[in-house]
C-alpha cells in the first residue's frame, strides 16, 4: 500500500492511509488474528458475513428494479462530526467588551 506525501503534509497522508486500510479491511483482520481463532467458528463467521453479503445485494437489487421502496434518508444534524471538533454552523463566541480602564 502506497500513500504520497504532499506539501510534507503528513497528517493529511496518514488519514489518506488510515482511510485505505478501512476500506482493504486491514483494521477488522488484526483484531480478529488478536486471539486464536477456531476453525469451526471461522467458517461460522464466514458464513454470516457471506450471508449478509447476499442479502444485501438482494435488498439493493429490489430497490433498483423497483420491487421495494427505498429506505428514507436520516435526517442530517448540524452537529459536529466527532466530540470536540468545530462546528462551522455555530456563531463564534463574541469577545468581552473592552473597559475604559483597561484600554489606557
Amino acid at each position: 500500500m502506497q500513500v504520497l506525501v504532499r506539501d510534507n503534509n503528513v497528517d493529511q497522508a496518514l488519514r489518506v492511509l488510515k482511510k485505505k486500510m478501512q476500506r482493504e479491511g486491514i483494521f477488522r483482520e488484526m483484531k480478529q488474528r488478536k486471539a486464536y481463532e477456531k476453525p469451526s467458528v471461522r467458517k461460522a463467521r464466514e458464513k454470516a458475513e457471506a450471508v449478509r453479503r447476499a442479502r444485501k445485494q438482494a435488498r439493493k437489487t429490489a430497490i433498483r428494479e423497483g420491487l421495494i421502496a427505498a429506505p428514507k434518508p436520516k435526517p442530517r444534524t448540524g452537529g459536529p462530526r466527532r466530540p470536540g471538533a468545530p462546528s462551522f454552523s455555530q456563531q463564534p463566541a463574541a469577545a468581552p467588551a473592552a473597559t475604559p480602564a483597561a484600554a489606557s
